[in-house]
């Protein structure tokens, strides 16, 4: 009977499981759309705000990608005006005129760096001019060495038929070093520019620094201003403190190659020692073994016996360095832990290359120093457990108990 349909059952009228009809979502007559089926007023405009996020990204990004170059050389500029602002402040301090002190300090700079360049110049063109002379010889040797040792019958000139027989490689690497002259003088140029562009912004960065500091606070709050300005000293001492530093060590290690160098009879033994003691000292971690090259290359010209005690004395120089003339010359300066500072300067070299890992250990120690001034310390308590030491020879004394 129709009385007993439920209404469920009803034409046109079929249950879904949220418990409302169809009914109630299909289009009206009007061809209006039904409430719940038309786009978010808020969409439209998420997707305007997503694309504008994009493409700020992408223009901040192509902007940084421009500019990161400026940035290293405005970073090396600043760490350089920190290292050379302790000597402008003892000149300054004695009455010279700041802008004259800036002149004195740069221009010592420049001319010790000049000098450097022109006798490393020097020294490669005698090292390669003595080789290219004594290879000859040294090939004589070296093929008697491998007939002696290996029982074999090889001559000078099966080797140069060879080599000639090989000159499709010979000419294809010269092709190569040809086409990239123009790279290497573009280079050269660019290095060149990059370098004038970090001397020029060192030089107004320390002539101007107290100018730079005042800017600086004058943005801040007061409470804020005397944090800003013990930092700022805290990079100067400690970036300044380990130029100094590695500046006494260059000297003595010049000093002590130079004496053996000539010692050993070893041409130019005194630009070999400022050689190896410049880049040694400045070089982090592997400058020990860029600068023995040089003076062992030289001692293979003269006499190949030379190479082996310029190398164990190199070996016992670096230990002397390491354990007794750099801790207490950079105890007051620069004091980081030979982990931290290797790790740093892998971390600085990975992110800047070279320039990061020359920056890596100064900047090391002023975020050290800055930290152990703000870093709540506590007194450590004598316990045999850290030391480790006292529980061994305890438990060496100590008999097992009997079950």
């Amino acid at each position: 009977m129709a009385d007993s349909e439920s209404p469920a059952e009803q034409p046109g009228q079929q249950p879904d499981n949220s418990g409302a009809t169809t009914a109630d979502t299909a289009p009206s007559d009007s061809g209006t759309t039904a409430p719940g089926t038309h786009m978010p007023a808020w969409l439209p405009r998420a997707m305007v705000l997503a694309l504008a996020l994009v493409g700020v990204f992408e223009l901040a990004n192509w902007a940084a990608s421009r500019l990161i170059g400026i940035a290293v050389m405005m970073t090396v500029a600043f760490f350089v005006s920190l290292a050379m602002e302790p000597a402008v402040d003892v000149l300054a301090a004695r009455g010279l005129n700041r802008g004259l002190a800036v002149t004195f300090v740069f221009v010592l700079v420049f001319a010790c760096t000049a000098g450097f360049i022109a006798t490393l110049g020097v020294l490669l063109v005698e090292t390669v001019s003595n080789v290219v002379g004594e290879l000859p010889r040294l090939l004589d040797e070296l093929i008697s060495w491998i007939n002696h040792t290996f029982h074999k019958d090889l001559t000078l000139d099966q080797l140069r038929d060879r080599l000639f027989k090989d000159s499709d490689i010979i000419n294809s690497y010269a092709g190569k070093a040809a086409g990239n002259v123009w790279g290497l003088s573009s280079t050269v140029l660019g290095g060149l520019a990059k370098f004038v562009t970090i001397a020029l912004f060192s030089v107004y960065m320390t002539a101007d620094g107290p100018k730079l500091r005042r800017a600086l606070c004058s943005v801040l709050p007061p409470a804020k201003q005397g944090a800003v300005l013990h930092a700022w000293d805290l990079a100067i001492e400690k970036t300044g403190g380990y130029l100094y530093s590695r500046a006494l060590l260059a000297v003595i290690s010049s000093v002590a190659h130079w004496a053996f160098l000539a010692l050993l009879g070893i041409p130019n033994a005194l630009a070999l020692g400022v050689w190896f003691g410049v880049v040694a000292s400045f070089v982090p971690t592997i400058g020990t073994y860029i600068a023995g090259i040089l003076p062992i290359l030289v001692a293979l010209t003269v006499r190949p016996i030379d190479a082996v005690w310029i190398i164990i004395f190199v070996v016992v120089y670096q230990w002397i360095q390491d354990y007794v003339l750099q801790p207490r010359i950079t105890a007051r300066t620069v004091d980081v832990n030979p982990a931290v500072a290797l790790l740093s300067v892998i971390v600085g070299g990975a992110l800047l290359g070279a320039v990061g890992a020359l920056l890596a250990i100064p900047a090391t120690a002023t975020v050290q120093a800055f930290l152990g001034e703000y870093v709540k310390r506590y007194r450590v308590a004598e316990d045999p457990r850290i030391e480790r030491a006292g529980t061994r020879k305890k438990d060496k004394k100590t008999p097992a108990a009997k079950p």
